[in-house]
């Protein structure tokens, strides 16, 4: 049954891709017609009753203790984000909705534009949480010169059939930005602007749709990008995400090449291409 909220929309969807044969063979029924977890099932291995369990997907029981919480995060496989984001959902109270965090068109302070239009050799950026562009570098800019939509990477990723030559592993970094955004829209109930994108994804996007109803919450603070560009090839970059302590919301990335490698060359490359443009 639809309707539970976001903390049962959040369980619904979690138990309905966690598989049965993870959480221990002979605590699950053998055959089943539908992937994932039944209610009985999350209920028996998470200490509490059917009943209970089938009022928190609902909605009718708001207010779980930590110990119910901290059984179902462990049954449902939750990672370290995603326990976290449980928590949020569950211990929500009525009320005043709460501030808007990272809202487009805010400004970035000038000693991160500072700091960021003096990398000369990465790719710097800063976003919000709704991975509006707020600013960039040169060598940034020219990293998505050209790509529709490049003023919000998460509506780019989804609307502009494009980046799915931009993205070389683009099923990845789609599924790491929906995470992100389920995250965001999970803790920022007050922002109109998050509802707003969410569903002109979800119009736009039958890729958005699919991931968003996984309810995957994700931090990712660093790794490895691989990205193509006409103009300059293949690019394996990697980058770190630091929080803006001085803004709430703001997020830093930057992308670097290794020394030495063919992407340090291509870098180089797009950035002279973009200094006599």
């Amino acid at each position: 049954m639809a309707g539970g909220g976001p903390l049962g929309d959040f369980l619904r969807a979690r138990r309905q891709v966690t598989a049965a044969d993870r959480v221990g063979p002979d605590d699950v029924a053998p055959r089943r017609r539908k992937p994932g977890l039944r209610h009985d099932e999350v209920a028996r291995l998470a200490g509490v009753s059917t009943d209970y369990y089938m009022r928190l997907e609902q909605g009718s029981e708001r207010d779980p203790s930590d110990q119910v919480l901290g059984a179902l995060a462990r049954v449902l496989q939750l990672d370290l984000a995603a326990t976290r984001h449980l928590y949020e959902l569950a211990h929500r109270r009525a009320g005043p909705m709460g501030r808007v965090i990272g809202s487009r068109g805010e400004p970035v302070g000038p000693q991160v534009l500072r700091f960021i239009e003096r990398q000369d050799d990465v790719a710097a950026l800063v976003v919000n949480r709704h991975w509006d562009v707020l600013a960039q570098n040169a060598l940034g800019a020219a990293l998505y010169e050209g790509l529709e939509y490049r003023d919000n990477l998460i509506r780019m990723t989804f609307l502009n059939p494009e980046s799915r030559r931009f993205y070389r592993d683009w099923e990845q970094e789609a599924s790491f930005k929906v995470a992100h955004l389920r995250a965001a829209v999970g803790t920022n109930r007050g922002d109109p602007t998050l509802y707003e994108m969410v569903e002109q994804l979800s119009l736009g996007s039958d890729d958005f749709r699919r991931l968003w109803a996984r309810h995957d919450v994700q931090d990712r603070t660093h790794g490895t990008i691989r990205i193509h560009r006409d103009d300059v090839g293949d690019l394996v970059l990697t980058f770190e995400i630091f929080a803006v302590c001085s803004a709430s919301g703001q997020l830093l990335i930057v992308l670097q090449s290794e020394p030495g490698s063919p992407s340090e060359r291509a870098l180089a490359r797009l950035g002279g291409l973009a200094a006599t443009t």
